[in-house]
């Protein structure tokens, strides 16, 4: 009993110091930083809150920059029939570009990604299909370093009968995100 205690209680500190890694902006930045950041996340200078950023666009959040490069939903399936993941609903597959342009590494976590149809309604990434959708299995959950960028596939399973308008995505799950029109 007490060794398991011990172990749980081991375990609870590892997950708590890996929560927080990387969830604190750098205090330090520039007003010229803010700027630009606006910039890339689609508002203009001199807005209190950046515009939503659209298909092609980089927007920033914390130490990356995203660019989602293409959406596609209803998909019924990912992988091979030995091996693969079935939908409960339709997949969407969203292509992302995530570039690390903050000063330390940062490991990129799909599971922090969301998605939401026109009525509100959030959805979270599928983590399991992510890994047949994204054929080189070190795209995402792997530090990119600064200056250095990947690109992979974010996988949500929503009903059929819906069709995302945004998503939100973060650099970590404790940051404020950044919105990008899929419309």
């Amino acid at each position: 009993m007490r060794k398991a205690t011990t172990l749980a209680l081991l375990a609870t500190g590892l997950v708590a110091l890996g929560c927080g890694a990387g969830s604190t902006d750098d205090t330090s930045s520039s007003k010229t930083d803010s700027t630009s950041s606006k910039a890339a996340a689609g508002g203009a200078k001199g807005d209190d809150k950046p515009k939503t950023a659209k298909i092609g666009q980089p927007a920033r959040d914390g130490k990356f920059e995203f660019t989602v490069k293409s959406s596609k939903c209803g998909v019924a399936k990912i992988g091979t029939d030995m091996l693969g993941a079935k939908a409960q609903g339709q997949f969407c597959l969203v292509t992302v570009n995530v570039k690390n342009i903050g000063k330390e590494s940062q490991m990129f976590d799909g599971s922090s990604q969301k998605a939401y149809a026109a009525n509100g309604t959030e959805y979270s990434a599928d983590g399991g299909a992510a890994i047949y959708a994204n054929k080189n299995a070190e795209t995402f959950l792997n530090d990119i370093n600064p200056g250095n960028q990947v690109t992979g596939v974010v996988v949500f399973d929503i009903p059929k009968n819906v069709k995302l308008a945004k998503l939100e995505l973060h650099d970590s799950p404790f940051s404020g995100g950044v919105t990008v029109s899929l419309a």
